[in-house]
Parts: C-alpha cells; sequence; structure tokens
C-alpha cells in the first residue's frame, strides 16, 4: 500500500482480480479493512464483486467467503400442520403442508410451495386446532386431498429439476414427527404410497444440538432464542415454521456448521 488512502492495494486487487485465489478473498478484504474508510472499502468490495463476476465467478463475495460448502445443493424446509384437539383425535390429517427450496450455497429460498389440504375424516377443525394453528375452517374448506398434493408435490420436484439424479437435495423438518410420524402414518391410513425422497431428512433440532451443544427442548422458539434471532411470523404457522428453519440454517452455515442427514435409512 503506497498511501494512507490504500488505492494501490485496490488497484492491484482490481486489476489481478481474475487471478487471485478465492480462499485468499476474504483475508485480503479483511487486510484492507484495516486501511480503508468504510465509504472507500465498500466500493472496493463492489469493483472486486463485479471483476469477479464478470470473470465467470458470478456468487457474490460473501456468498463465496461466508458459507462452507454444503453436502447438499438443495435443502427442502418442510413443516406440517395437522388437525389436533385436547385430547388428541384419530387419525390425525395434514391440513398445511408448505416446502422451501433452499440453495445450499448462498442458503437463501429459491422456491416455494405451499398448500392447505381438506381433512377427509375429520373435516371439521376443532376451536383449538384453530387457536394453535391459526387456520380456519374456510381455508381448507374446497382445497386438495392429500393425495391430490402429493402430487402437485411431485409434479414441483419435478419443475424445479430436484428429481435429477445428479441433484441432492433432502428434507428438513423440526423434529421427526412430520416425515416419520405424520405423513407416513396418514398415507398408511389412506391407502397413499410415500415417495423415496420422503424416506431421508434433517431434524434441525438435531442439527443445532450438534453446532450448539445443547438441546433445544423447546423447538424453534430455543433455537431463535440461542442464536439471538427474532422469531418470524406466528409460531405453528406451517409457513412461518418453515422460515424459521430457514433462518437458523443459514445462522448455523455461517457459524460453519454442515448439515447431515440424521434420519434412519427406512
Amino acid at each position: 500500500v503506497s498511501d494512507a488512502s490504500g488505492c494501490s492495494m485496490i488497484a492491484l486487487l482490481h486489476t489481478g482480480a481474475a487471478k487471485f485465489p478465492q480462499n485468499l478473498l476474504s483475508k485480503a478484504r479483511q487486510a484492507v479493512s484495516f486501511l480503508l474508510p468504510a465509504g472507500v472499502l465498500k466500493g472496493f468490495s463492489s469493483i472486486l464483486s463485479r471483476k469477479l463476476a464478470s470473470h465467470g465467478f458470478g456468487a457474490s463475495m460473501a456468498a463465496m467467503s461466508s458459507f462452507p460448502p454444503q453436502r447438499y445443493h438443495y435443502f427442502l424446509v418442510l413443516d406440517f400442520e395437522a388437525t389436533c384437539d385436547k385430547p388428541q383425535i384419530h387419525p390425525q390429517e395434514i391440513i398445511e403442508f408448505p416446502i422451501l427450496k433452499l440453495n445450499g450455497r448462498t442458503m437463501e429460498i429459491e422456491s416455494t410451495f405451499h398448500m392447505y389440504v381438506q381433512p377427509v375424516v375429520h373435516p371439521q377443525l376443532t376451536p383449538f386446532c384453530t387457536e394453535l394453528t391459526g387456520i380456519i375452517q374456510g381455508m381448507v374448506d374446497g382445497q386438495p386431498s392429500l393425495q391430490q398434493v402429493l402430487e402437485r408435490v411431485d409434479e414441483w420436484m419435478a419443475k424445479e429439476g430436484l428429481l435429477d439424479p445428479s441433484v441432492k437435495s433432502i428434507f428438513v423438518t423440526c423434529g421427526d414427527w412430520d416425515l416419520k410420524v405424520m405423513l407416513p402414518g396418514q398415507c398408511q391410513y389412506l391407502g397413499l404410497p410415500v415417495a423415496d425422497y420422503f424416506k431421508q431428512w434433517i431434524n434441525l433440532k438435531k442439527a443445532y444440538s450438534f453446532a450448539m451443544g445443547s438441546w433445544p427442548k423447546n423447538g424453534l422458539l430455543d433455537m431463535n432464542k440461542g442464536l439471538n434471532l427474532q422469531h418470524i411470523g406466528r409460531p405453528h404457522s406451517g409457513i412461518d415454521d418453515c422460515k424459521n428453519i430457514a433462518n437458523i440454517m443459514k445462522t448455523l452455515a455461517h457459524r460453519g456448521f454442515i448439515f447431515k442427514q440424521t434420519s434412519k435409512p427406512f
């Protein structure tokens, strides 16, 4: 650096960005940050990012330096809501079916699948169920059956390229209940097959306990508190719970955590 402004360092990295090793970019940026005012540093980051993009790197510096490589191209965040009461009704039936497609490199949401499902065994929602989930009768009346929703999930998976054998994806749930108990149990009751992609998943509670060293007894609330995150939306709203799961995953990835399958093979 030839002067206090660090302009020579900027020029050097600007002209040589294509040759500069990727694993040293963040270190170079940190080193320059001690020499430059915030405004100049921001301009430098923008220049370097554009230079990298022009050479086909595509991702921003933040995306390249903030996340370790994950084992999956995509994480499919899922959180069912189901019919319920006190004492519990049987069988329970899925009434909200949300999935968020999370990019495994950027940990950003790329696509959303969200449908409400009409229950058939107990078609009338209980007051307890509505109070817990926020789902009112009008939101499920006239909606597709579980069989129809599962068909639409498969169509969405195909459209998103998730059925391509070369694309690695895995579902992520807050607990094992959704894919170990709820979906296979209802499918068995209705005589429906369970697609193979629903048979392996990551339990976020287990992943969080591996990363943080403590078990989140109260689920998403404890995980958000442990990571100093604000809770998104309404507790026990399926789509809002998915957004919280995605936010927790992104935060853990920022901290260097690598997500692995936690379910046992069927």
